[in-house]
């Protein structure tokens, strides 16, 4: 006999509650947590502002069809993934997103609320959030370095664009009514062993010290710094390395951001976050799934994935959090790569919510360590995927692979006919 969706949810929760989870409480948790679905999936991370390819330390590989290639295009894309991703979420946009009409166009430099307008219509009429990242590639003025650049002129382009995008987050936290992350990443650095580390550095602490000098409301818009250890074209050196990017953080009260991508690949960002929630009010991750390197592969149900949302979970963190997305694959079907990547870290946070958390801390706390292992191993046998169902279901979405289906129907029927076009 086949048991539906309510019963088998019906004997989950009563099997986690043996162990005092409610799963009821995760499930209505779960639906209030926002995440960012970062535009850039969409078109590889190409944007509307300059017909050039990508470049400062980013590289997309794949040719996969269907590539958006116009705001509306890329919207549409936004829609469909959404309509498959339970929850109510944010969109991180990027600055090389703005969109110019009638002829218009603005550098940078001189980018203004009104080039996001589109942006914030589209938002409210879904009820989105937006968080910002300033774009410091794909331009002449970020050839190698931006705010670490010798020469003032060119410094002070990036200063100016760094003042516009934090401009343009208060207007989208004005529109929408929800707090904005802004995010600075700098692909700043060298490709050979550099004969001064200390000289870029010292520039770049002083961009930011006078972008950080400006007024701006402090209450709606939280200004992030990412660290990166390298890049593609600054293999010997990155000045915003995760030394220099969370001491700058931490020293400003602003918020450092953890790109689980940008370092070594025997570190983990999961085993950072209890140290960062020490010492800052607020934290930002980028979650990806780096392969040997920051490939920016998509996010999977992985160890890395699961652990990081146990540690936003157990340090009772997730009101300090700002969670976003960012991989970018051009080798398989972009929209469904959005669905995967965001509902793996619902699932995530999910299997997360459903740990027994306090009991397993004694266990440590009292050096009970043979039953800790054991027990965090038959947590994994579970039955999570009943609660999963349950909450997609309780969402309206489809819970298991069938997904896909919507996912090719809309390749067939949208996605091609743009190669098409093109062709």
């Amino acid at each position: 006999m086949i048991m539906s969706t309510e019963s088998r949810y019906q004997f989950a929760k009563e099997n986690y509650s043996k162990i005092g989870v409610d799963t009821d409480a995760a499930i209505e948790r779960l639906g209030k947590i926002k995440i960012s679905l970062h535009c850039w999936q969409g078109d590889d991370v190409i944007g509307f502002d300059h017909d050039g390819p990508l470049t400062g330390g980013i590289q997309t590989t794949g040719d996969y069809p269907g590539k958006a290639t116009t705001p509306d295009e890329l919207m549409a894309d936004i829609d469909k993934a959404l309509s498959l991703i339970p929850g109510t979420h944010k969109l991180s946009l990027h600055a090389n997103y703005a969109i110019f009409e009638n002829g218009e166009f603005a550098d940078r430099d001189k980018l203004e609320p009104k080039h996001f307008a589109k942006w914030v219509a589209f938002a409210k009429e879904r009820g989105l959030g937006i968080d910002f990242n300033g774009t410091y590639f794909s331009h002449p003025k970020a050839k190698q370095l931006t705010l670490a650049n010798p020469d003032k002129e060119i410094r002070d382009f990036w200063i100016s664009h760094t003042k516009a995008c934090i401009r343009i987050s208060e207007y989208f936290a004005a529109e929408l009514g929800q707090p904005v992350l802004f995010n600075i990443w700098l692909p700043d650095g060298l490709k050979d062993v550099p004969a001064d580390r200390f000289g870029p550095r010292r520039r770049t602490k002083e961009a930011l010290d006078e972008i950080l000098g400006m007024e701006y409301d402090k209450s709606k818009v939280f200004v992030s710094l990412e660290a990166k250890v390298f890049g593609i074209g600054m293999e010997s050196y990155t000045v915003g390395s995760p030394d220099f990017s969370s001491l700058y953080a931490t020293s400003k009260g602003i918020v450092p951001l953890l790109d689980n991508g940008h370092y070594h690949p025997t570190e983990t960002v999961s085993d950072k976050i209890s140290s960062f929630l020490l010492f800052n009010d607020r934290l930002a991750l980028h979650l990806t799934r780096p392969v040997r390197w920051d490939s920016d592969h998509v996010v999977l149900f992985d160890d890395e994935t699961r652990e990081i949302a146990k540690e936003i979970i157990r340090n009772d963190a997730l009101d300090k959090m700002f969670l976003g997305m960012d991989f970018f694959d051009a080798s398989i079907n972009r929209v469904g790569a959005w669905v995967v990547g965001m509902r793996n870290v619902q699932k995530a946070l999910l299997y997360a919510l459903l740990s027994p958390n306090k009991q397993l801390a004694e266990m440590q706390d009292t050096e009970q360590y043979s039953e800790l292992m054991v027990f965090q191993e038959e947590l994994k046998f579970y039955p999570f995927e009943d609660v999963w169902e349950q909450f997609c279901e309780q969402s309206g979405m489809i819970a298991g692979r069938d997904w896909f289906d919507e996912i090719k129907t809309y390749e067939q029927s949208v996605l091609s006919k743009r190669e098409s076009v093109i062709e």
